[in-house]
């Protein structure tokens, strides 16, 4: 019997150590990164993370903590707690794994997954993504993808601070 979908998913939400050995048994597949708070989850990132995973056969999201979204965005960010993110995040199914971090930066994680394809959104040149060098380095490739327009997390707060 197969397992339920609520292990598979909770299964997908890993540390940076469990991530690194599974994907050390796997080299011949392309690892895709790519980071963010991804605090109120909207169609914008769905459309992002499906392109992101199209790039390549494994999909990792490093994930902020929620200290780290704090220092990033201020007191009253994130919205929905590091576990929820996550496990919103893990229930998608171009989502492979989700790791949390929580520096302000995920260069040591990127450091520690060694991705082959790092992606941003346009919003970044590629040589300015934090991971630029570790994965030009090892002769992999950053991607910008262009966010679709009229979403944002930042749209969605104001939305709701004046009760519209």
């Amino acid at each position: 019997m197969s397992k339920k979908f609520n292990t598979l998913v909770r299964e997908k939400i890993v540390t940076a150590g469990q991530l690194a050995d599974i994907l050390r048994q796997h080299p011949e597949q392309k690892v895709v990164f790519t980071n963010g708070c991804f605090d109120l989850v909207h169609q914008g990132h769905i459309d992002y993370l499906s392109k992101a995973r199209d790039l390549g056969d494994v999909l990792v999201v490093g994930l902020n903590t929620d200290a780290s979204v704090r220092r990033l965005k201020g007191p009253r960010r994130p919205i929905n707690d590091e576990y929820s993110r996550a496990l919103l995040l893990a229930s998608m199914l171009f989502v492979d794994y989700v790791v949390l971090f929580g520096e302000d930066t995920p260069y040591e994680l990127i450091k520690t997954l060694q991705p082959d394809i790092l992606v941003k959104g346009s919003d970044y040149r590629p040589e300015d993504i934090v991971g630029y060098d570790i994965v030009m380095a090892k002769g992999g490739r950053v991607e910008t993808l262009d966010f679709l327009p009229g979403f944002s997390t930042t749209a969605i707060e104001q939305k709701i601070a004046k009760g519209e």
